[in-house]
């Protein structure tokens, strides 16, 4: 494991400023996408990090039924608003 996901406020810290960095573009992403920001690290490790990011409210799932994505919190499209105008 990364120095970087051992230290959780770290890793915390660097997903949201990656997500924050994004947000121009694109507000949900896919788990390889957090891939970039910890190239050392395997994908169970990083999922790990981003699960426990949703549980505390920081993170979203956003769902389509066959593809999970993953946003902060309050940006972009929700999944709760889809189909309103």
């Amino acid at each position: 494991m990364s120095e970087l996901l051992d230290n959780k406020e770290e890793a915390v810290k660097a997903v949201v400023a990656f997500l924050t960095k994004k947000s121009k573009n694109k507000t949900k992403f896919y788990l390889k996408d957090f891939y970039k920001v910890f190239p050392d690290d395997k994908p169970r490790q990083i999922k790990k990090v981003v699960n426990k990011m949703v549980e505390t409210g920081e993170l979203e799932f956003w769902s389509s039924g066959s593809t999970t994505m993953y946003g902060l919190k309050g940006v972009g499209i929700q999944h709760s608003s889809e189909g309103e105008e």
